[in-house]
């Protein structure tokens, strides 16, 4: 058999397994249950007193948050590359004020065609008890439509060093002040917002009127 020939019956192969493995491990049982599962825990804390951004008349008639349904379309693996110079942005919050965050890794990957970036950024003075993570807030075409006006964050696992991150969008949720303007929330800033719709994550809250 010439090389060539060879070397395409491969590609062909890997290309096979590379469907069979991302159908096996993200099949209902690897991904989309634990998802739901996720998103059934959250409603049941928000029904709670100790963690519910709700007021107390809010809670009571909270039922459940809406969502777009999973789509493994908007769980894409994205490069990373770490900035030389990791500066220091005061991003604005909800209240007129700033919090700093570290910018300290560009994401790029592709969606629907077209090359993207986010920034990834870092808490500067993140609490004693808080996960090391990265911060991504975002805003895309469907905010003020299907998803919160303000914008919508991300949580991704901090690895220093990483090449490569995920970034879920079916883990795309809205920040606290969705729910309460009593809660102050960071603002996407401009490097983070995207010219295309995302619709994937939670969706805009409907307060329950019963």
């Amino acid at each position: 058999m010439k090389r060539p020939l060879r070397l395409i019956i491969y590609a062909g192969i890997a290309l096979v397994l590379f469907y069979f493995v991302q159908e096996t491990f993200l099949s209902d049982d690897n991904y989309i249950k634990p998802l739901m599962q996720e998103r059934a825990d959250k409603d049941l804390t928000f029904r709670g007193r100790t963690n519910s951004p709700f007021t107390d008349e809010d809670r009571r008639t909270f039922d459940s948050l809406t969502y777009y349904a999973p789509d493994l379309a908007y769980r894409v693996q994205a490069q990373v590359e770490q900035l030389p110079q990791q500066d220091t942005l005061h991003m604005p919050l909800t209240d007129g004020n700033t919090d700093p965050y570290l910018r300290y890794a560009i994401a790029t990957f592709e969606l629907q065609g077209q090359p993207q970036r986010l920034t990834l950024y870092k808490k500067v003075n993140p609490e004693a008890d808080e996960e090391e993570q990265f911060f991504v807030p975002f805003t895309d075409k469907t905010n003020g439509f299907e998803t919160y006006g303000g914008g919508r964050y991300l949580d991704i696992p901090f690895e220093e060093d990483a090449e490569t991150v995920v970034l879920d969008f079916n883990r795309a949720y809205s920040p606290f002040c969705a729910y309460n303007p009593d809660y102050v929330c960071p603002v996407p800033p401009q490097d983070n917002r995207l010219d295309i719709p995302i619709p994937a994550g939670e969706k805009t809250y409907e307060k329950n009127s019963k």
